[in-house]
């Protein structure tokens, strides 16, 4: 699919959480980088195959188990050089304790490059920037194409809806904070999520129920209470008064 004059791109859903797997393309190289692969690797070497791809990169948005369990076994089939995501989510690669949402122990990988809030990344003849986006995770990495207005935002934002932050080191507030202040002032973006359909960011923001206009202006709070108590049963009181103190400060500056 063209997702811009110098920029192609290809979904691949992979495991049975149907996460889009993103492979982006220089057209003019053919090479690719390929974004989360969380497992079903021989369905990602195909379309890679089928595209006439060489995959130079493997991107890594946060490394949940269903974005990052296929990242070793693609690194092995290709040599691709592993970035991402930021340092901050290490205990999701090395915690020997954390065999759920973490990347699993035969598949755990070190990145050849963490990255940080504006590294530039390459594949081929683009530039993409990436944008330390925690609230999903503490370290999750959204990779923008400013030449080509496209992203891929991972568990950040979704058509309609916003991450889950009840996992270890999400957290409401930042959440919001990053859909904020570094993903809806992009503008007109058209933008891959994690899972769901592609979106728009300047729609999600005009749209979105959970966190666009209408949310920030209060008409949601209800809804955006019950989540804040089902947040509590995970995260304990401190995440509660934690998102409503940072709603009620930043509420109308953003």
């Amino acid at each position: 699919m063209r997702a811009g004059p110098s920029l192609d791109y290809y979904i691949v859903p992979v495991t049975s959480y149907q996460q889009n797997c993103t492979i982006v393309v220089c057209p003019k190289t053919n090479k690719c980088a390929v974004i989360d692969p969380g497992g079903d690797v021989d369905q990602i070497m195909e379309e890679v195959e089928r595209q006439g791809l060489d995959v130079e990169k493997i991107w890594i948005t946060h490394p949940h188990f269903d974005h990052a369990n296929g990242v070793k076994e693609l690194k092995t089939a290709t040599g691709a050089i592993i970035e991402g995501s930021h340092i901050a989510d290490r205990f999701w690669v090395e915690n020997p304790y954390n065999s759920f949402y973490g990347v699993s122990k035969e598949n755990r990988f070190v990145p050849d490059r963490w990255l940080q809030d504006g590294d530039k990344v390459t594949v081929g003849e683009t530039t993409w920037e990436a944008l330390h986006c925690p609230g999903h995770t503490l370290g999750h990495i959204v990779y923008y194409n400013r030449e080509n207005k496209f992203a891929q935002v991972g568990d950040v934002i979704f058509k309609n809806s916003m991450g889950r932050y009840t996992l270890w080191g999400g957290c409401r507030a930042e959440l919001v904070n990053s859909i904020w202040k570094k993903l809806f002032p992009l503008g007109d973006v058209n933008f891959v999520a994690g899972h769901r359909e592609e979106s728009n960011l300047k729609k999600e923001r005009e749209t979105n129920w959970a966190v666009g206009d209408r949310a920030q202006r209060g008409l949601m709070m209800p809804f955006a209470l019950y989540l804040d108590v089902f947040d509590i049963a995970f995260r304990g009181p401190g995440r509660l008064i934690e998102a409503w103190r940072w709603s009620r400060m930043n509420r109308c500056n953003m």
